[in-house]
């Protein structure tokens, strides 16, 4: 059993500014005593969306190398939620969630697989595939805690890409967003108690909330929350900076999947 924690922040075109937001919430998550820390997606920025890919930087980068002297410092597993990873296309950047052992070292990198490209109401028009390279990689880490399924934001409404981080191991999985206030506040909570029941695994979504400064009116949703595997939200942030805070005990997904074993349940239609 272990204390995990999602950082629930507001990002903006102010790169220091999102650094320090982050630490603040890091160092207060492990002085609560979490062994497992989440920041959002777009950790390092949001703002204009041509100026993120301008400030793109590599896994090897000074933005890196930061969030490897948190989890160092405070001996934890740190999730950066996700971050502006530079590609080989000079117009595009991926969208990188990364995952940091106690020691500092990488243990895994996931590159968003699912963009965001609606045309939900005129608040809510974005391109994401404009200024992003679409992953293409399934990635669960191997860690002393739990076995880590890693997704970002629009991923969420793919289910097929839950089942597979189920079936490639995970009995946790994080979900760093940047849930629009449009779409979250009808969909969010549905739809990752939706994918903790149905992989029965826990969850942390970590969120952004409140108004950013990237050209249009956009604001994001926020409740990060923690869901264990019947779908029981056990931890969520209110509104503004803040953290979602509760015990994962994986004792219990083994529990909740003996109870409903939907693996050896599952028949495909012919």
């Amino acid at each position: 059993m272990f204390l995990a924690a999602a950082v629930q922040m507001t990002s903006t075109s102010d790169a220091e500014g999102n650094l320090e937001q982050a630490t603040d919430g890091i160092r207060r998550a492990a002085r609560y005593g979490c062994s497992f820390v989440a920041t959002p997606e777009n950790t390092d920025y949001l703002g204009p969306h041509g100026e993120k890919v301008k400030r793109a930087q590599t896994l090897e980068g000074p933005l890196c190398a930061h969030y490897a002297g948190l989890a160092r410092e405070h001996g934890l597993h740190l999730l950066l939620g996700s971050f502006a990873e530079r590609s080989e296309d000079p117009a595009r950047c991926y969208n990188t969630s990364v995952l940091f052992g106690p020691d500092g070292r990488i243990l895994a990198s996931y590159r968003k697989i699912h963009l965001f490209d609606v045309d939900v109401s005129p608040e809510t028009r974005f391109k994401e595939s404009d200024t992003v390279v679409p992953g293409e990689r399934v990635v669960v880490a191997e860690t002393p805690l739990a076995k880590v399924g890693m997704s970002v934001c629009y991923d969420l409404r793919f289910p097929e890409l839950y089942r597979a981080l189920r079936d490639a191991g995970a009995t946790l999985i994080t979900i760093p967003s940047a849930f629009t206030l449009t779409t979250g506040k009808d969909h969010w909570e549905p739809l990752i108690r939706a994918r903790a029941i149905e992989t029965q695994c826990y969850v942390i979504a970590a969120g952004q909330q409140g108004q950013h400064d990237d050209g249009g009116l956009r604001a994001s949703w926020g409740h990060s929350m923690i869901v264990d595997p019947w779908g029981h939200v056990v931890g969520m942030a209110s509104d503004g900076p803040g953290l979602a805070v509760a015990e994962i005990d994986v004792r219990r997904v083994e529990t909740v999947r003996r109870g409903i074993p939907l693996a050896s349940h599952r028949r495909l239609p012919c």
